[in-house]
């Protein structure tokens, strides 16, 4: 699968089989996830993989904003919850912000290397969706997140249960400029 196949092939699943998610093959993911780029190489991205008991605790007490996405966790065999290392990202060794953005590069981070691991996922024959809306603070606390990490995104994973359609795309003209 070249990355193009891979890029137009994967899709945000939010349906999945039964099937468990071998460990293994988790770890497969991971390890080509940890190739995304990050803010001077901080490598600030960790993974926790929930299953059974946890995962569904965090479907049950953590999407009350969102219900839908309680259903998409209970119903996906695996979790994984995107974190990052605080204070890493847009700092210079000294202290300061080396850009006026700050410290938001952490989440530049994350998002590069959660997209890499779905990508990653997808190769693997694996279903995923990024979710976004949950209740962060008492995830963090149910998961026990270090004060040093920042829970950024969950991530529900499983073989596919449904082969949903590419949404609409803007054409290139929408969103391509070139200026001289």
């Amino acid at each position: 699968m070249t990355a193009k196949e891979c890029i137009l092939g994967r899709r945000s699943i939010r349906r999945f089989s039964d099937t468990p998610v071998d460990h293994e093959l988790l770890s497969g993911i991971v390890e080509t996830a940890s190739l995304a780029p990050s803010w001077k190489n901080t490598q600030i991205v960790r993974y926790l993989a929930l299953e059974g008991a946890l995962k569904d605790r965090i479907a049950a007490e953590c999407t009350t904003a969102f219900p839908n996405n309680g259903k998409i966790i209970e119903n996906a065999p695996m979790l994984i919850a995107v974190t990052v290392i605080k204070n890493r990202c847009g700092y210079e060794r000294d202290g300061s912000f080396t850009t006026p953005r700050k410290d938001t590069w952490q989440m530049f981070d994350a998002g590069v290397a959660s997209q890499t691991f779905c990508l990653a996922a997808h190769e693997a024959g694996l279903g995923s969706v990024i979710i976004g809306i949950f209740d962060r603070e008492k995830a963090e606390a149910i998961l026990e997140i270090p004060q040093d990490r920042e829970l950024v995104t969950l991530i529900p994973i499983g073989y596919p249960a449904e082969e949903p359609a590419a949404p609409k795309r803007k054409s290139v003209t929408e969103l391509l400029t070139f200026r001289q």
